[in-house]
C-alpha cells in the first residue's frame, strides 16, 4: 500500500486554571486563528471578526497573555507531517 503525507498543526495551551489543552488543525491559518480565539477567550476579550488572522499579531497577543503569569502559562503551535497508508482503491484514477 502506498503512503501519503498529510500536514497537520497542533496548538498546545496551558495556564493556571488546569491541565493543558491540545487541538489539531488542518492548516497553519486555522491554528493561528484558534490561538487568537483561545487567548481572547481566556482574557475576556471580544472575539475577532471572521477574517484572516495575522500570525505576527496572534503571536504578540499570545506572548502578552503569557507574560501575565510566565510560570504557569504557555502556548505552542507545532507542525507535523503524518505518513498515512492509503489503500490503492482510495486513490484517484490516473488518465491514460
Amino acid at each position: 500500500m502506498p503512503y501519503d503525507v498529510v500536514s497537520v498543526y497542533t496548538l498546545t495551551m496551558g495556564d493556571e486554571r488546569g491541565p493543558a489543552t491540545v487541538s489539531v488543525h488542518t492548516s497553519a491559518d486555522a491554528a493561528w486563528q484558534a490561538l487568537d480565539r483561545e487567548v481572547r477567550s481566556r482574557c475576556g476579550m471580544r472575539p475577532r471578526p471572521r477574517r484572516v488572522v495575522d500570525p505576527d499579531a496572534a503571536t504578540r497577543l499570545a506572548d502578552a497573555w503569557r507574560w501575565g503569569n510566565p510560570e504557569d502559562r504557555f502556548w505552542q503551535i507545532c507542525p507535523h507531517q503524518l505518513s498515512l497508508i492509503v489503500p490503492a482503491n482510495a486513490r484517484p484514477l490516473m488518465a491514460q
